[in-house]
């Protein structure tokens, strides 16, 4: 395992590294992302997720299915911590999120790639800037965000629009913008968040099939949809939320 520093500079993780008082830290072994008897509330009384134990390990693309309402949301927003479990554990990449203290929010995310439906670019800046602007963010050196970004485009084949501005791509093409954006500091995680929301039959299919490469290649995928075509044609693990409980894991792909 590689040491990793966390977000105090001074701390240094290795295998050796006992944590007496540092409950909210976990060593980064398998699975990657781990569900334990986690349940949710909202204040409105809305139970969200109710007792749900699951793991995804390194590697694995995974589908999040279920109507409307059966905890989808609520499940992707525990794995980023914009939501705290009420009772259980949440581990990701190594963090136990129920324990974390809100300054490791940050560290947390740099951890993991998002995609969003609704592609969230910034329209005074084009393309090659939106896609270098996580890589400010975490103090990348501008030599190294050049030749990141053109590489990072020319993967998801916008090389060429690297100056347009998003009011000038379609949706397809903002949503591979949003893509590049979350793979520029090549995330151990990439969550994708019914990424497939606003674009047309024909790009849904290339942008799960970019997804698919990117697992490929090592990344884990985790992603959200109600498209069960492109669940029933890719066949990758799926998760089904009902109700706010997991009523189906299957590993071949099938709803």
């Amino acid at each position: 395992m590689d040491n990793q520093v966390f977000p105090n500079d001074d701390f240094i993780l290795t295998p050796d590294t006992v944590f007496p008082e540092d409950k909210h830290i976990v060593t980064p072994e398998k699975p990657i992302i781990e569900f334990r008897g986690v349940s949710k509330t909202y204040q409105t009384g809305t139970h969200a997720l109710k007792d749900v134990n699951i793991q995804i390990h390194p590697g694995e693309f995974v589908f999040v299915v279920g109507a409307s309402g059966a905890g989808k949301s609520t499940f992707m927003k525990l794995i980023m911590r914009e939501e705290k479990a009420n009772t259980g554990d949440v581990l990701v990449n190594g963090y136990n999120l129920t324990k974390m203290p809100r300054k490791q929010i940050p560290m947390l995310r740099r951890t993991m790639g998002i995609v969003f439906q609704d592609f969230r670019l910034i329209p005074t800046m084009d393309v090659f800037d939106n896609v270098a602007f996580a890589m400010h963010v975490v103090g990348e050196k501008p030599n190294v965000i050049r030749r990141e970004v053109a590489k990072a485009l020319s993967q998801v084949g916008l090389g060429h629009k690297a100056r347009s501005k998003p009011a000038e791509l379609s949706g397809g093409e903002q949503q591979r913008v949003g893509l590049a954006r979350a793979l520029i500091n090549k995330p151990k995680l990439l969550i994708a968040d019914e990424p497939t929301g606003n674009v047309d039959p024909n790009m849904s299919y290339e942008i799960v099939e970019m997804l698919s490469r990117i697992n490929q290649q090592g990344t884990t995928v985790l992603m959200v949809t109600h498209e069960h075509n492109l669940v029933r044609d890719f066949h990758h693990r799926v998760i089904m939320l009902e109700g706010g409980t997991i009523v189906a894991d299957n590993a071949e792909g099938t709803i």
